[in-house]
């Protein structure tokens, strides 16, 4: 039997007439599956694969109690028994793998991305594109009876309970708040009035379901938004809460809107568990941690310290599936950890495309994506072990072939190990642990610190042959380019170089970005940035003694004088991801960072980077001129095509950087490694 490491997180929760197997949470995420009934197999699917794995409760993506809460037109809705078979396919999925679910209830409230958003005021969100109308109260009455029905339509279903949304800045969070709640009536004013409606609809959903069935509140506990609520508010708001009959106080942070990170991978871990601490010791129903809690330690210490008593990780169910049964197993070695990258999840969301998983391109499409064990036998050679190159051999070992993996380095990994290095990424590294046991796993094959030559490929027996040799920097085209003070951004993440004080960086992709925030980085704070310095720098005081957590930020002196060059008219960034491409600008702008848009290099010289803009001409008097301006495929051990002659074996194949090399783009590389692996 194998030693169990994280007692407290395995052990089962009592609810009295109900009990979870363990204390894990997968927390609520939208997929996009939700929105269809034509892909509610596809989501009973994934929620089976989650069960299956081992997750105590389950909670689904938000689903709407009517029109007027859709987050988006025709969104996933409740309200009507027409939708009980969809929602019976999840609940049945779950059961029988052994698993509890909740159906979160989310009112989008002036949030929506349609025309039908209502709110506490008439205040448009920041994030919407529509003004919201203000709901009178016979509106008001209405939504506490559409929560009602959808959380008894919930029951029949089959679901263990319902998650009331009371966070993020969604309807409840907008009535709760001075900022969005400017009502004179009975629904606006004090604090009393404006957790009225939140409170109301707990009472009656209570009243509606009865005793044996969860209902867990979702309640933020730092909004990190002018005029949210203080700590005070918090407490009463969630002791009338408890007493309306919530069974789970779930803990959420930040609306959508603040301008503070709160999951990023920038994000300390589990940075707001303090919170949900201090929740936890004035109520006595069970209280959830939640934000950027990514691997077991993290959540056992939490536990173990009587903290909290379930600690909710979304993402890391999307990364793997089988975290608690890995945990359960002694195979903590063996979790694909969540990066926090949302590049495939959060970013896919708020684009209305399907989310999915940079580590685990099956998350979301485990109908479509599967690895069945292989009909043939292959030997199979993979070129390139960054991440394209892992993801295509360890799929392809898995499914049975015989895969030799080959690298000129003496590591695996690529450029994730320089990625690695820029602040805010150190996360990366826990992709490279698990492909590194994932090898030891599926057997490949490695041969590291091996060149591999066309000629060496001919010479062996493979049937396949996978080019996943990524990229070289690209070198553009600019009198003075071999100037000594010219360098490529690698020199600098591979610490052959320090560079000077002053530093014009010529891309501004997301490269350009990672490099600015390599250069801005203090030495002499450790990475990963510990929490208090965190804190101090985004202006976050965790007790939230002023309204809504907010704090002066400290403002750093930058270390350097950084200007960030591209030749594109577009904003700078303008391709980083949606949910955190506003973080990296901020950090950017904080430092003083000067971005330019439209530029003309001229030449390079001693004197510095000379170049045109706007018919200006100007000098950059720098030390060092920073190339990040895109990269080339390498290519080269692609065989020659002959038109003559059919294609012999080995069947050549390109993927990751090698295909394409646009930006690097470790979600598409992963992808393609796998989707070619589970075709070979």
């Amino acid at each position: 039997m194998p030693e169990i490491r994280h007692p407290h997180l395995l052990s089962p929760l009592d609810l009295g007439f109900t009990t979870l197997r363990n204390r894990a949470v997968m927390g609520s995420m939208h997929t996009g599956l939700e929105d269809r009934f034509y892909h509610y197999p596809k989501l009973a699917a994934y929620f089976r694969e989650r069960a299956k794995g081992g997750v105590g409760l389950i909670v689904t993506g938000g689903i709407s109690p009517n029109r007027q809460g859709w987050l988006l037109p025709f969104g996933g809705t409740l309200n009507s028994v027409f939708d009980l078979h969809n929602h019976r396919l999840v609940t049945r999925a779950v059961h029988e793998e052994g698993g509890k679910i909740l159906m979160q209830v989310l009112h989008a409230g002036r949030y929506g991305y349609q025309p039908f958003v209502v709110s506490a005021s008439a205040k448009k969100a920041p994030i919407s594109l529509f003004k919201p109308r203000a709901l009178t109260e016979r509106g008001i009455q209405a939504t506490i009876r559409a929560f009602v029905r959808c959380a008894r339509l919930a029951q029949r279903a089959g679901y263990d309970g319902v998650e009331i949304m009371g966070s993020e800045g969604y309807l409840l969070s907008q009535f709760l708040c001075q900022r969005t709640n400017q009502r004179s009536d009975r629904w606006g004013g004090s604090l009393e009035n404006r957790m009225r409606l939140p409170v109301e609809i707990v009472r009656q959903v209570r009243a509606a379901v009865g005793t044996n069935f969860i209902v867990m509140v979702r309640h933020s506990v730092l909004d990190l938004v002018e005029g949210g609520n203080t700590w005070d508010e918090v407490v009463l708001v969630a002791q009338a809460l408890q007493a309306a009959g919530a069974t789970i106080l779930n803990t959420g942070v930040g609306w959508h809107e603040a301008r503070i990170p709160t999951i990023v991978t920038s994000v300390p871990r589990a940075a707001f568990a303090s919170a949900a601490a201090r929740l936890r010791q004035v109520v006595s129903i069970p209280v959830v941690a939640s934000n950027r809690i990514n691997m077991p330690d993290e959540a056992e210490a939490l536990l173990a310290a009587g903290d909290v008593d379930l600690v909710s990780m979304a993402r890391p169910f999307l990364a793997d599936p089988e975290f608690v049964n890995k945990v359960a197993g002694g195979r903590s070695d063996e979790i694909n950890t969540c990066i926090a990258c949302n590049q495939a999840c959060l970013d896919h969301t708020f684009a209305n495309r399907r989310a999915t998983c940079l580590v685990n391109p099956r998350a979301g499409f485990e109908t479509e994506l599967v690895y069945r064990p292989a009909q043939r036998r292959k030997r199979i050679a993979v070129v390139g072990a960054g991440p394209a190159g892992l993801s295509a051999a360890t799929v392809a070992a898995e499914r049975g072939h015989e895969v030799h993996l080959y690298d000129s380095s003496d590591r695996i990994g690529g450029q994730f190990n320089w990625a690695m290095q820029v602040p805010g990424k150190e996360e990366f590294a826990q992709t490279l642990r698990y492909f590194g046991r994932l090898l030891e796993l599926t057997g490949v094959q490695l041969h590291l610190g091996q060149r591999v030559t066309r000629e060496a490929l001919a010479a062996e027996p493979f049937d396949e042959v996978v080019l996943a040799t990524g990229v070289v920097p690209r070198r553009p085209r600019i009198p003075g380019i071999d100037h000594a003070k010219v360098l490529g951004y690698l020199d600098l993440l591979q610490r052959r170089v320090v560079a000077g004080p002053r530093v014009a960086i010529i891309g501004a992709g997301g490269i350009g970005f990672d490099i600015a925030e390599f250069l801005l980085h203090d030495p002499a704070v450790p990475l990963p940035v510990p929490l208090p310095h965190w804190c101090a720098e985004w202006g976050v005081d965790l007790s939230a003694r002023a309204p809504g957590g907010l704090i002066p930020p400290v403002v750093p002196r930058p270390q350097r004088q950084i200007h960030l060059l591209q030749r594109k008219t577009s904003k700078p960034g303008a391709g980083l991801g949606k949910t955190t491409g506003w973080v990296h600008r901020a950090v950017l702008q904080r430092n003083a960072v000067q971005m330019l848009s439209g530029v003309d290099y001229e030449r390079i010289d001693d004197d510095g980077l000379h170049l045109r803009i706007d018919g200006q001409t100007r000098l950059l008097a720098v030390d060092h001129v920073v190339l990040c301006a895109g990269q080339d495929p390498l290519t080269e051990l692609m065989p020659q095509a002959n038109p003559a002659q059919p294609a012999p074996a080995p069947h050549y194949h390109r993927i990751g950087g090698a295909a394409r090399a646009a930006e690097l783009d470790a979600k598409r590389a992963i992808r393609e490694g796998a989707e070619l692996a589970a075709r070979l």
